[in-house]
């Protein structure tokens, strides 16, 4: 059976969910297109909330 490539959209907020947790900054967005960089920076926010309120340990 082929695996099939996850959407973009779900891997730019996963991207970003890993940088978030791992306090990266928001600046080190990789992507420039409007969509795809809005899921990162909401991934990128979730980690960073989820990191602060202890659910993550770096």
């Amino acid at each position: 059976m082929k695996r099939q490539k996850r959407d973009r959209m779900d891997r730019a907020f996963s991207k970003g969910f890993q940088a978030g947790v791992g306090g990266r900054s928001k600046e080190n967005c990789p992507y420039s297109g409007l969509d795809s960089r809005s899921q990162w920076l909401g991934g990128w926010r979730e980690g960073v909330d989820g990191r602060l309120n202890g659910l993550f340990n770096k």
